[in-house]
């Protein structure tokens, strides 16, 4: 039960998410079908709020002394993962968010993924569905990765 909280810990933190929380639970011989499932709702459960509030408050902590520096890197990347998107919505920007979220590089998970989309002032309904597409294809992305790697690494070792 442990390991299954910490996949589902671990998806929900930003940059990491459910790209970190897969191979931590095939590493760690967690049962992929369940892992994959707790991962994706670990890496959803926040996408809502994201949308609704996240702009807000780093709109309004940009300019705090403390906290300034980290809400205007997080706007910026927001900003810059917009504009990603705006450039590649030629088949629509549903469809960009989507493989935005969904291919699993650095900085473009669920969490950069909504908050452009928030930027970007995409409507609600269609945010979240793309972002959510995104995270299960970056599932099974990561799940046959990891499966595959953690595998090799078993028949060499």
């Amino acid at each position: 039960m442990k390991e299954y909280l910490i996949v589902f810990f671990v998806s929900m933190v930003p940059l990491i998410e459910l790209r970190g929380a897969i191979p931590y639970a095939v590493g760690f011989g967690v049962p992929l079908l369940p892992a994959y499932i707790i991962a994706i709702i670990g890496n959803m459960l926040p996408v809502p709020f994201i949308y609704l509030f996240a702009r807000k408050v780093l709109e309004w902590g940009a300019d705090k002394p403390v906290i300034g520096k980290f809400f205007t890197f997080c706007l910026e990347k927001g900003e810059k993962g917009g504009k990603k998107l705006q450039a590649k919505a030629g088949r629509g920007l549903f469809v960009a968010l989507l493989l935005f979220v969904g291919i699993p590089l650095p900085g473009t998970g669920a969490w950069t993924g909504t908050l452009a989309a928030s930027i970007l002032d995409m409507d609600f309904k269609s945010s979240v569905l793309a972002v959510m597409l995104g995270v299960i294809l970056a599932g099974l992305i990561m799940g046959a990765v990891s499966a595959g790697v953690f595998g090799a690494l078993a028949a060499v070792f």
